[in-house]
């Protein structure tokens, strides 16, 4: 057994969401993405003397919807905090959050074990606050600058209980969370331009302890990958330090995508780095039931109830996956199986060959000119044997893209490809498939069925696709016995 093996890692995920509201949190300041510097700010969010900020209301029912989803308990009376730290990017000196009230409480993320079985990850809290301004150190060689564009805006935090034991597990875990802000459409999740950040709290344990390891911090991740990366890292130098008999600082870290390696940003003591005070400018804001309610009502499906859903209507594991990944997906798929009972094959179509034209052409699904009904009214042309799937695909389709205002039976009828059925015709192409191959009818009939598919792949071709499979399948059959 390796030195890996003895000891457990323990993982909190602190998660910072960017609400997309037009507005800042406490001002009037637009909260856009990549302004010029310096352009989205106002006296308000820059603190100035006489100055006082109001509640973003769009903030209040962005964090409900959140925790309605996560199944959490929301807090009737919310009051707000100052927590004060320095920081070169945060103008006032402090920032307004949450302290002892947060607007979410319990709850849990649901992620999926390779094994197929759930687990719970549950939350600790959800409350609401503002987010800092941005230093850029890679522009000028000896100034760092600061763009105060991002001051303001509004977040909520989903910190997460030290449940996670992988980073793997952490990886699906942040997976989901950016999966339901999306279909919330409270934060559009993308790491990358910061809207979605996560920080790692990390410690390693013997395996059956009950005692938590001193942790460390991980800040400063982009990608939902390089978070599985960071705390990989982390927990293997934790257990290399303490086999060595060294002791584990309570530091917090950054993390090089590059090397892969965790570095150290700044040392923490055992006390709390930041000091609240409560917020003497913005009245408690008071959720009723009745509120709670009307925003319950007006929740989207949500991507764990429709996995199940689609599982439970016969799907696999991996396709219900595919088509609730993305919510746009997922509601496209809604629309097509209210027309059609045929849900693999519904299922088959969305996520084979309308994801393959999507993604060759570059093109997201809200930009896909078929509408979801004609969708359906092709599944159920196929299913009635009609056309063949071949058919289907090679010429149908790419028709109803060129003219998305047919439907599938107008396009099939204007260009001759509805399918033979008639046994009669189809008896003329499967003569002529066995003519032209004697000898491979002696092999048939001595034992090669396998053979069947020449002569298949012969009917299809004589018939420009038009012969209905089965019948001609059962038609070689009986004319190669014979």
């Amino acid at each position: 057994m390796s030195i890996y093996d003895k000891y457990e890692t323990v993982i909190g995920l602190e998660v910072h969401a960017q609400l997309s509201t037009s507005s800042k949190a406490y001002s009037c300041d637009a909260a856009t993405f990549g302004g010029l510097p310096n352009t989205s700010i106002s006296p308000i969010s820059l603190g100035h003397p006489g100055t006082l900020p109001k509640t973003n209301k769009k903030v209040i029912e962005f964090a409900v919807r959140l925790g309605l989803a996560c199944k959490c308990t929301i807090r009737e009376f919310n009051e707000y905090a100052r927590k004060n730290y320095f920081y070169a990017d945060l103008p006032k000196g402090y920032q307004i959050t949450q302290d002892k009230t947060p607007i979410c409480t319990g709850g849990y993320i649901t992620i999926k074990e390779d094994d197929g079985s759930e687990k719970n990850i549950n939350i600790t809290r959800i409350h609401m606050e503002e987010d800092a301004g941005k230093s850029i150190h890679d522009i000028d060689p000896f100034d760092t600058l600061i763009d105060l564009n991002r001051a303001g805006v509004a977040l909520v935090e989903i910190v997460s209980e030290p449940e996670m034991r992988s980073g793997e597990e952490a990886y699906k875990y942040l997976t989901e969370v950016r999966k339901l802000v999306r279909y919330l459409e409270i934060c559009d999740g993308n790491m990358e331009e910061g809207s979605l950040r996560c920080d790692a709290n990390v410690s390693v344990r013997l395996k059956g302890s009950k005692t938590f390891g001193r942790r460390t911090e991980v800040k400063n991740m982009n990608s939902i990958r390089n978070v599985q990366r960071a705390i990989e890292f982390e927990a293997k130098r934790q257990i290399e330090a303490i086999e060595n008999g060294e002791e584990i600082s309570q530091d917090t870290r950054s993390f090089n995508a590059v090397t892969g390696a965790t570095f150290v940003l700044r040392s923490k003591e055992m006390a709390n780095d930041y000091r609240y005070f409560p917020e003497p400018d913005l009245q408690p804001v008071v959720v009723t039931q009745e509120y709670i309610s009307k925003i319950k009502s007006s929740l989207p499906p949500l991507p764990n109830e429709l996995f199940k859903k689609y599982q439970a209507l016969g799907l696999s594991a991996y396709d219900a996956g595919v088509l609730t990944d993305s919510k746009e997906i997922a509601l496209y798929f809604e629309d097509i199986i209210a027309k059609t009972k045929s849900i693999k094959s519904a299922a088959n179509w969305l996520t084979v060959q309308i994801k393959s034209f999507l993604n060759d052409n570059a093109l997201h699904i809200s930009d896909f000119r078929i509408s979801a009904e004609r969708i359906a009214e092709l599944v159920d042309f196929i299913d009635s044997g009609k056309v063949s799937h071949t058919i289907a695909i090679q010429k149908i389709f790419p028709k109803m893209i060129e003219v998305p205002d047919k439907s599938p039976m107008q396009i099939a009828e204007e260009n001759n490809w509805i399918q033979e059925s008639d046994s009669g015709a189809i008896t003329e192409f499967v003569k002529q498939a066995i003519a032209k191959y004697p000898e491979k009818v002696i092999e048939y009939k001595n034992g090669k069925v396998t053979l069947l598919g020449l002569f298949m792949g012969e009917v299809m071709k004589l018939s420009k696709g038009k012969a209905d499979p089965k019948a001609a399948t059962e038609l070689v059959k009986e004319y190669l016995s014979s």
